[in-house]
């Protein structure tokens, strides 16, 4: 709920979604009961995650299922030029705020991974809470800083002049979904509810890339987040509500990843199609607005 991507989904309950909806701090994990150990059902219908958390989860939940992107994290490495950084090969040898096992972890791994380079030839710091990170970065206890909205935004004000900055276009970017799971699309009454709900938020996606105010002050109501961080922190998401052409590319090579984390074989394109559930989309398209 802290998340600039979960703006659609805001102005969906608000304004699209023709009935009652709780909404609650979470992820796809909240689809499940770990806790248990009985197997049941969490306490979440439907959950948002970036697609990092969606094949984590799978490991163990082989039946979650993603239904469509809601929005897309344009992440960024934010550096200390003065550090000796003016590239991303610059970064060898140096300190680096990320949280390695998220969607911005992935992303460095990429951006590294380009220059011929991996985790191996920096030191990742993991800071909580994530306020620490523009912090250290004013401090100087790390030279960059590598996370989401608006964590990035509060790194890049703390260097002013001195910043350096590296986008992912073309590398990665996070693909933020709305996840459920199968055996909530095969009880009849609750896929008809998914499928409404994924129906308001590609609604109220519309109207966020057209007309974003609405959107935002619901996100700082519920984020908390101040209006100056939302103002200059938007333009690095996007807000698409579809299901992108490349979204099985970005799990094959995610997972490959992945499995090097975990220390396990990687599954393959066919194990990983299973993941995107393309049906309740097209379903919610077909409805009337």
């Amino acid at each position: 709920m802290t998340t600039f991507e979960i703006a659609p989904v805001l102005l969906a309950i608000e304004e699209y979604y023709p009935g009652p909806v709780t909404l609650k701090m979470g992820g796809v994990p909240n689809l499940y009961d770990e806790t248990s150990g009985s197997g049941e059902p969490g306490h979440a219908d439907a959950a948002t995650n970036a697609e990092t958390q969606l094949l984590r989860i799978s490991t163990r939940h082989p039946d979650v299922r993603a239904i469509m992107t809601i929005s897309e994290g344009l992440y960024r490495i934010v550096a200390r030029r003065s550090a000796g950084i003016e590239s991303v090969a610059d970064l060898r040898g140096k300190r680096i705020a990320t949280i390695a096992q998220t969607s911005s972890g992935y992303f460095l791994h990429r951006m590294l991974e380009e220059e011929g380079l991996s985790f191996d030839d920096i030191t990742a710091v993991p800071l909580v809470p994530l306020s620490r990170m523009a912090e250290a970065l004013e401090n100087r206890e790390v030279d960059a800083v590598v996370i989401w909205e608006p964590h990035s935004e509060h790194a890049a004000r703390v260097l002013g002049d001195d910043i350096i900055e590296f986008e992912g276009t073309g590398v990665y970017r996070e693909l933020f979904n709305f996840n459920t799971t199968q055996a909530n699309l095969d009880d009849p009454a609750m896929r008809a509810r998914i499928v409404r709900m994924t129906r308001a938020i590609i609604d109220a996606a519309r109207e966020v890339r057209g007309n974003p105010e609405r959107a935002q002050e619901l996100l700082r109501q519920t984020s908390g987040h101040s209006s100056t961080d939302i103002d200059d922190a938007w333009e690095h998401h996007a807000f698409p509500a579809s299901i992108p052409d490349d979204f099985l590319d970005v799990l094959v090579a995610e997972e490959q990843w992945l499995a090097q984390q975990e220390d396990r074989e990687p599954r393959s394109r066919q194990d990983l199609s299973v993941l995107l559930d393309r049906s309740v989309y097209e379903e919610a398209l077909a409805l009337e607005p």
